[in-house]
């Protein structure tokens, strides 16, 4: 008897051992809770194309866009977490849009198992190229003589652009209307169109605009100027002391996923966000590569998600 156990126990751990190699075993979804052309979307796609190749099965984008990414984010959390259905979305729905849509059919902090903030970028602020503002001083002067008259265009409600815009009105005591989009691309098409006044895009979605002439930036919200732009001053050197914000696009998975395919999958997106050639073509638009721990990204997702609800509180922010 005591032969058999041992025997059927090896035969487990043997068996155990195959499945834990057995990822991906199909199609991988990489649900993307927003339009095709964002940032999120691009990011989404490089990394598929990436790990398709170096994993040998497929990885597929599904864009599954609606109410702020809430409707993409809550199909990954129905998802079965087996590895083969990952969410890679924007900050929003992961740690802002639950302080401003009620009955959201997720919890953020629990319901799902996080990989990693692959990368994060500055906003800046654009205006079309035909604005008569040239200055961030000119924008905040209209705007103080025209309350809510300037409008603001943004990839949705909730999203990192949109609060930009918030937290720019509260500090310098000004109003603007905001015009949310289902995502960054068509937000930037109206703004190339001139139908809105002015945004607060994510860097990699409008440098290549800014570089043609057909945008101006008048500011940027990182800690220091870009060297892509290192003509645009920041809002803290305008005089918006703390205002420094950062988008971030990030990949979770379904609460549950097995520890080893987590490990696999963590391992295996940062193998492909440090491709030397998909890092030069992230970097050369904006994105910093983050690339950081499950633990750090679970850390750093608690941080987020307090420092956006007391932003929205503290400017009684709603979207309902």
């Amino acid at each position: 008897m005591k032969k058999l156990v041992i025997t059927l126990a090896v035969g487990l751990l043997a068996s155990a051992g195959v499945l834990a190699q057995a990822w991906p075993s199909k199609t991988t979804s990489m649900v993307v809770p927003f339009p095709p052309g964002g940032s999120t979307d691009t990011v989404a796609r490089a990394i598929a194309t990436q790990l398709s190749s170096k994993l040998g099965q497929p990885f597929v984008v599904e864009n599954k866009a609606g109410a702020t990414g809430t409707i993409g984010a809550t199909q990954v959390k129905r998802a079965a977490p087996d590895g083969h259905t990952f969410l890679v979305t924007s900050l929003g729905p992961l740690v802002i849009a639950p302080h401003l849509i009620r009955g959201v059919q997720y919890d953020a902090l629990k319901d799902f198992d996080t990989i990693t903030v692959a990368v994060q970028a500055p906003n800046v602020l654009v205006v079309p190229a035909a604005s008569p503002y040239k200055t961030l001083g000119a924008i905040v002067a209209y705007q103080k003589i025209n309350p809510g008259k300037m409008s603001f265009a943004s990839s949705g409600n909730g999203s990192s652009d949109h609060l930009t815009a918030e937290l720019f009105w509260q500090q310098t005591g000004t109003s603007g209307t905001h015009v949310p989009y289902k995502g960054g691309a068509p937000a930037i098409t109206d703004l190339l169109g001139g139908q809105v006044d002015a945004s607060f895009q994510n860097i990699n979605a409008v440098i290549q605009h800014i570089k043609s002439g057909k945008l101006r930036a008048l500011a940027i919200t990182s800690e220091k100027r870009s060297t892509l732009l290192p003509e645009v001053p920041t809002l803290s050197e305008s005089g918006m002391k703390g205002l420094v914000v950062y988008s971030w696009q990030a990949v979770v998975a379904p609460k549950g996923l097995p520890a080893d395919v987590r490990s696999k999958a963590h391992a295996a997106i940062v193998a492909a966000l440090n491709d030397p050639q998909l890092r030069q073509q992230f970097v050369s638009v904006g994105f910093e590569i983050v690339a950081n721990t499950p633990a750090q990204f679970a850390s750093f997702q608690q941080q987020e998600f307090a420092r956006w609800k007391k932003v929205i509180e503290t400017g009684k922010i709603t979207i309902d």
